[in-house]
């Protein structure tokens, strides 16, 4: 894996909004996976402000909570709206649909898109047990898009976008580990203290599949992103 290790989080968003727009201006077709939550709220700041050409790119997203409708004001559909699908012209915008009777379905149906649109640059974020996108500890990592029941952990991070606890979701759809190790590219971002034991981890721990996010050693294309707060535990 490649590191880059930087001062701050704006620097993290600087360094990987630039490898993001570079590898898709070489591109007449392009799919870019994305995520949600804190992590990459700077990157989208920074295709908001620049507001790149982007009319030939795919998006895919790597998740959805269960039980919210897309308009709902704390899906992911409506972050992404917000952040990024309402002021940029995509050619087409994916995410898993999580408000159905039949999610095991709508997992299949996701997976097949995905197989139809490889990805050519995965964007992630990293938990503080070590998942990327909502796959948790234990997921085997030849995993496809599936249903998740979320951890009390990730569901205490993510509490702050609620209005009460108890409106978190308890479950949600997830590209899973094997999808996203189809990416043909990924750049993981991660920044804070809070998530320099999952960091440490994921770079220089066995892998195994108690830390998801050390699958990513497998991967021949893989570039870490982190402020030096992420990186402290990883100092000789």
């Amino acid at each position: 894996m490649n590191v880059i290790v930087v001062k701050s989080a704006e620097e993290i968003a600087k360094v990987a909004y630039e490898k993001i727009v570079k590898e898709l201006e070489d591109k007449n077709n392009f799919t870019l996976g994305l995520a949600t939550g804190g992590s990459p709220l700077g990157i989208y700041e920074l295709f908001r402000k620049n507001k790149p050409n982007v009319k030939h790119v795919t998006t895919v997203n790597l998740d959805e909570y269960v039980g919210l409708a897309e308009d709902d004001q704390t899906s992911y559909h409506t972050y992404m709206a917000e952040q990024l699908f309402n002021h940029l012209q995509f050619k087409e915008n994916h995410l898993p649909n999580g408000n159905t009777k039949d999610l095991e379905e709508a997992c299949k149906t996701y997976e097949r898109l995905l197989e139809s649109h490889p990805v050519d640059i995965q964007l992630l974020g990293i938990g503080e047990n070590g998942h990327i996108g909502f796959n948790e500890p234990g997921t085997p990592f030849d995993t496809p898009t599936h249903i998740v029941e979320l951890t009390e952990s990730t569901r205490n991070a993510n509490k702050i976008y609620f209005e009460n606890e108890d409106d978190v979701p308890t479950h949600a759809v997830t590209m899973g580990i094997g999808s996203i190790l189809h990416a043909k590219g990924i750049i993981l971002i991660a920044s804070g203290s809070k998530k320099a034991e999952a960091v440490k981890e994921m770079l220089y721990g066995k892998v195994d599949i108690n830390c998801p996010a050390t699958a990513l050693q497998q991967h021949q294309n893989v570039t870490v992103v982190v402020d030096e707060d992420a990186y402290s535990l990883c100092k000789k």
